[in-house]
């Protein structure tokens, strides 16, 4: 398991966490979904002894839209504006506050003006 922890740096005088979700760092992979990102991230992953095994630090946004993705290289984490695509089904996305589910559906209207989605929880005990 690993704790990603998604920190907003600008928000009030020292930032506020945007999410901290435990997840199977096997499920996250190299790339990891975010919706509704702020304009600037600092990402944290620590395995279950609270090492830092990757991290990525003022990473900002470039374009609008409902999903950026953190894309893991070795120790470094980067930040990408995306619009999924049929490809990015079956991966990882976080939510505001630390919820985590798998991208099921996605569409978006050719001008980007909508878009619509499914995510699937579960977990276990």
């Amino acid at each position: 398991m690993e704790m990603w922890d998604l920190w907003f740096p600008q928000a009030g005088a020292t930032g506020v966490s945007f999410a901290r979700s435990r997840v199977d760092g096997r499920v996250a992979g190299s790339a990891v979904l975010v919706h509704a990102a702020p304009p600037v991230l600092n990402v944290t992953v620590r395995d279950e002894d609270g090492d830092v095994v990757a991290e990525g630090l003022d990473l900002k946004r470039h374009q609008p839209g409902p999903m950026s993705v953190l894309l893991r290289e070795d120790r470094t984490i980067r930040l990408e504006d995306l619009w999924p695509t049929d490809d990015d089904l079956g991966r990882l996305v976080i939510l505001p506050g630390g919820e985590a589910g798998i991208l099921v559906g996605w569409w978006h209207a050719d001008d980007y003006s909508e878009w619509r989605w499914r995510v699937e929880f579960s977990n276990h005990r």
